[in-house]
């Protein structure tokens, strides 16, 4: 491995001078900084990780809390993208991620809060999992500098999608369309749900919409079996939907299946939305009507607030932002007289 020493007697200078040339130093000339690293560079000099930590107490590793109930990891459609995202703007900042798990040792379990004391990491990204177990509470409630995607916590950096706004738009859109038998199968119980059901139910009564109890469903995210199922009960009502609104786009799939298996067409027979804009729902027949989320800015805005947090802790406001989606038009929303 190549020292600072080597690239000294190679340069024929000082060990503190080539010190000073990798650390950007101004008390030396533009000149010698450029030779020097050019020099280091050709010799393959990689800066030593611990030892840049002590000077600068920071390991420029970020980690990332994230486990969602189906267990579909980073093949989570809508949260692989946010952070896509967030990965690809911390390494513009020159940071590292990576992600934390209860992981064994030789004779204990560490929680999430010692995992990443353990790792060291300047800050942590925690999105979509149980934000109130209490082994992500510990976390939230240490020192470490935490930011949460898509749920706020009191007096810590939040990056949330405009759930309200995103279901008003999309049960504004649908209304237009000349709907007003509207149902909606939603998530399971969070601080998401929970944003876009008060919404849908307040623009609901802005627009003068009658909504029947049996017309609000609930399922988990992303489970296709269960909307299956929920489809069909809203199918089967003495007075069905006109439009059924899903908790997200791949939820959704389930819901279509069961309007096919009823040997019905979308958008001709219903009309069907979802939610999120992952990329699969723009290669379905028809094309999915759906609220898309920003997922690029979802993920930029939560790495560079936390860099911010990391890196000037005295003087970033702690806040919440708030990102927000579009309608796609799509064709699964048909429109159909008053």
């Amino acid at each position: 491995m190549v020292s600072m020493k080597d690239i000294s007697i190679a340069c024929g200078v000082s060990v503190a001078t080539v010190s000073k040339a990798l650390n950007d130093h101004k008390d030396i000339g533009e000149e010698t900084k450029k030779r020097i690293r050019q020099i280091a560079k050709e010799m393959g000099y990689v800066p030593n990780s611990a030892s840049k930590a002590l000077k600068t107490h920071r390991t420029y590793n970020i980690g990332v809390l994230f486990t969602d109930e189906a267990q579909s990891g980073l093949k989570h459609d809508y949260f692989s993208y946010v952070l896509d995202s967030f990965k690809q703007t911390i390494e513009q900042h020159g940071y590292d991620m990576t992600f934390i798990n209860c992981c064994t040792t030789r004779k204990n379990r560490m929680s999430y809060l010692e995992h990443a004391r353990y790792r060291g990491f300047d800050g942590v990204a925690i999105a979509c999992v149980d934000f109130y177990a209490p082994e992500v509470m510990e976390l939230v409630r240490s020192n470490i500098p935490v930011v949460t995607i898509d749920h706020l916590f009191h007096n810590r950096m939040g990056i949330i999608s405009d759930n309200v706004k995103g279901m008003k738009d999309l049960l504004t859109f649908v209304y237009n369309k000349g709907h007003r038998r509207v149902a909606y199968i939603h998530g399971a119980d969070s601080a998401v749900t929970q944003s876009r059901l008060s919404s849908f139910y307040k623009t609901a009564e802005e627009l003068g919409l009658e909504i029947p109890d049996e017309y609000v469903q609930e399922a988990a995210y992303r489970d296709t079996k269960a909307t299956f199922i929920k489809t069909l009960e809203l199918l089967d009502l003495p007075e069905p939907p006109t439009c059924i609104l899903y908790p997200d786009d791949f939820a959704s799939f389930g819901g279509i299946n069961a309007i096919k298996d009823k040997g019905l067409n979308i958008p001709q027979d219903i009309s069907v939305a979802g939610y999120d804009g992952i990329r699969i729902g723009r290669h379905l027949e028809p094309l999915l009507t759906t609220l898309r989320q920003d997922t690029e800015r979802l993920g930029a805005a939560a790495a560079e607030n936390l860099i911010k947090l990391i890196e000037h802790p005295k003087t970033t406001v702690v806040q919440t932002i708030v990102i927000e989606g579009e309608v796609f038009e799509g064709r699964t929303v048909g429109e159909i007289s008053v």
